[in-house]
């Protein structure tokens, strides 16, 4: 197993907001964690990453205990994380923003992530605040890889991006996957998570409420109407 999460418990200041959550991703595989805005997916990455410190709970990363650990540690062990508001420098070319993440011993250089991210390429002389936004959420993931990530952690990466940018980053996200990167998915867009995924969490109000298989997710509308308010 590549991440174990079990009963964490996070706050910020007195809100207890994450109330014994528990999820496990497989060495190479793909899970998403959905639910309603509010209820804690955010912060559940947050606390794996190490940004916020569970208390009490477990977090279990290649056999190796890390709750609690500081972000740099964590990231060092190779969890990255890809936050909903990308984190790219905009005064900084694209090829600059990409060389921030590089470490010697990632197997991903730069000509690797110019080969799943031609786009990058094209541009990589413009600014970060000259991409749109499809290429920024491109080049936060490129820059992750570069860091040699075991598992990557992407929040919202297709929120408010066309559907032909949508498809084209399903497709660059699925290339990470053959490669054997571990990912945690955040996503609203039901679609991609199906597309992707392995197995399926649902959170709400800090609880995990809901687990199955990407088939047994697909079947049952019931689950998604229930906690995702899709009514399909």
């Amino acid at each position: 197993m590549s991440l174990s999460v079990k009963e964490i418990h996070s706050y910020y200041d007195k809100s207890h907001i994450l109330q014994g959550v528990s999820l496990e991703v497989p060495e190479g595989g793909v899970v998403t964690l959905l639910g309603r805005n509010g209820a804690g997916k955010s912060t559940t990455l947050k606390t794996i990453a190490g940004l916020i410190a569970p208390r009490p709970g477990a977090i279990t990363f290649r056999g190796e205990d890390i709750a609690g650990l500081p972000a740099h540690r964590v990231a060092g062990r190779g969890i990255c994380l890809v936050p909903e508001n990308r984190g790219i420098f905009k005064l900084l070319s694209v090829e600059e923003n990409l060389n921030l993440g590089l470490r010697r011993d990632s197997p991903w250089q730069l000509e690797d992530v110019y080969r799943i991210f031609p786009r990058l390429k094209e541009r990589r002389g413009n600014g970060g605040g000259q991409l749109s936004g499809g290429e920024q959420q491109m080049l936060a993931i490129g820059r992750a890889l570069m860091n040699h990530p075991r598992l990557l952690m992407l929040d919202e990466p297709v929120e408010g991006l066309a559907p032909v940018i949508v498809e084209e980053i399903v497709a660059q996200i699925g290339q990470i996957r053959q490669a054997g990167v571990s990912i945690l998915l955040v996503e609203q867009n039901l679609e991609v998570c199906t597309q992707l995924a392995d197995r399926h969490f649902i959170l709400e109000q800090g609880q995990i409420v809901y687990s199955g298989s990407n088939e047994e997710f697909r079947a049952d509308h019931a689950v998604k109407d229930r906690y995702l308010g899709v009514n399909v």
